[in-house]
């Protein structure tokens, strides 16, 4: 492996592939440069001096300011860099976009609903309207595991604390997300259950939906039977015999709808893991089919480069409003707009949120931005689309979920175990995390740095996602336990 890495020409920074000794002799652009601080594996080394105030380039763009003056070789990270966010900012569309190659699209194996949609399993869901029946919904589901046959993919009840003492836009969020949950192609059926007496009544749920399959979708309200429990088995023997109708058969990629999702960062994550998706975005964005890319907060600081890629002005408006009300929504808590990385991220390299912002929008490939989505908004334009919930992971791959995500793409440095509603494939940025958690990650892009091709792993890559979608293989996080449901909330508790 090499010893290093610079991502763009015009980077006044590279990046350490492995342990470097402060003394060591690198060749850049056979050029000399002798390390003076130790660095460790994902972290930054500056090319040359750079002045107090001056702009850290990495990926081309600024990642922060030198907090102080940095001698050539030195170590940069957050003890000698600071952050320029912390403004709401005006925007002027330049669009800078290209037209993907238009390819035939492959074929995956896929369950097409009555409603023309399709799924990637054949679930049946449990939703619970609020979190006061969590424990019945849990129950219904131990006790329905008798109906589960081969036909089905898995029976599952999704909690949450929410659906009552909510106020305003806070409690049309979770109404949205439920109402995502109930929609969404991968439950072939799907029970809503709820007490009787929160202020997410069944009629605001049902109104919310809209138009149902009523074989498909069943309603149980808790207060109204004797056992809501034996009234909720009877009515899921009734969903999983509707749901057992539903067989794999060939469908087209176009109709996939992937999202994409990164947690847990290192350095390498913006080299490796993130690109890797972001090449797998293009490949299916030229065969017609749908990406998602969220975690606003992530956007910060590289924003400019996803409005210059709006297909028209409308769009490029959209993704001002997304980030700036993003910033407000901040600003009314009183926190800081450069809240991040975490801890794990700068143990991992990544210095400001510019940096960590810059590597995370790469998992959006090169390809226009075709709409901007609301949380809780379902997905209609193919393309890449933009999606509004924050950097958490478990509330932002839900959100992609909720939005019709079929699968979501989760890249890591540093590892997670966690299982989104849908099946969430786990790709680390480097080969020592793929060894020491195999039992988490999915697919190792570290192997970029070893002498493969971006084209080869990309092609490899997609076929692997194909099968997952086919359901010849499940993503690892598949069978740990995925039955919770994050809801983005944001306001008062009555």
């Amino acid at each position: 492996m090499k010893q290093f890495y610079k991502i763009n020409p015009k980077d006044t920074v590279i990046v350490a592939l492995q342990p470097i000794p402060a003394g060591t002799v690198l060749q850049v652009e056979e050029k000399e440069l002798k390390v003076i601080s130790d660095i460790p594996p994902g972290h930054k080394i500056a090319l040359g001096d750079i002045a107090q105030g001056d702009p850290i380039i990495k990926y081309g763009f600024p990642i922060g300011t030198a907090a102080h003056p940095i001698a050539q070789g030195e170590w940069i990270h957050t003890h000698n860099v600071k952050t320029t966010l912390g403004d709401l900012l005006d925007y002027t569309y330049t669009p800078d976009f290209h037209e993907l190659e238009a390819i035939a699209p492959k074929s995956f194996q896929g369950y097409r609903r009555h409603d023309g949609k399709v799924g990637i399993r054949n679930e049946v869901w449990i939703v619970p309207t609020v979190g006061c029946v969590n424990a019945i919904v849990k129950a219904i589901e131990l006790e329905s595991q008798q109906f589960l046959i081969p036909e089905l993919d898995g029976i599952f009840c999704y909690t949450h604390p929410y659906g009552c003492s909510q106020l305003s836009e806070d409690h049309t969020n979770t109404q949205l997300a439920l109402a995502g949950m109930v929609r969404h192609p991968n439950a072939g059926a799907v029970l809503v259950v709820g007490l009787g007496c929160e202020n997410n009544t069944m009629e605001q749920m049902k109104s919310i939906l809209g138009d149902y399959d009523s074989d498909r979708v069943k309603f149980l309200v808790c207060q109204e039977h004797e056992d809501e429990i034996a009234e909720g088995i009877k009515l899921m023997e009734e969903l999983c015999r509707f749901a057992s109708q539903f067989h794999r058969e060939e469908c087209s990629v176009s109709d996939l709808v992937i999202g994409l999702k990164c947690g847990g960062s290192d350095g390498f994550s913006g080299i490796t893991a993130n690109p890797l998706v972001g090449a797998f975005s293009d490949l299916l964005v030229s065969q017609g089919g749908t990406s998602i890319l969220t975690e606003v907060p992530e956007m910060f600081g590289a924003e400019t480069i996803l409005m210059n890629r709006s297909k028209d002005r409308q769009t490029f408006e959209k993704t001002v409003d997304l980030i700036n009300n993003f910033k407000k929504y901040f600003m009314r808590y009183g926190e800081e707009i450069d809240s991040n990385p975490s801890p794990g991220n700068k143990a991992g390299g990544i210095t400001t949120l510019e940096d960590k912002s810059l590597g995370c929008i790469q998992k959006g490939g090169t390809a226009k931005v075709v709409d901007v989505l609301g949380y809780g908004q379902a997905v209609t334009q193919k393309g890449l689309n933009l999606l509004q919930a924050p950097g958490n992971d478990l509330v932002a791959s839900t959100a992609l979920a909720i939005s019709g995500a079929h699968m979501v793409l989760f890249t890591t440095g540093r590892g997670t175990p966690f299982a989104c509603p849908v099946p969430t494939v786990k790709i680390s940025s480097n080969t020592a995390l793929s060894q020491k958690k195999s039992g988490w990650i999915d697919f190792n892009a570290g192997q970029l740095l070893e002498g493969r091709s971006m084209k080869e792993v990309a092609g490899e890559f997609f076929n692997f996602v194909v099968d997952v979608a086919s359901g010849v293989s499940q993503a690892k996080s598949e069978s740990l336990d995925k039955r919770d449901l994050p809801i983005f909330k944001d306001g008062v508790t009555l």
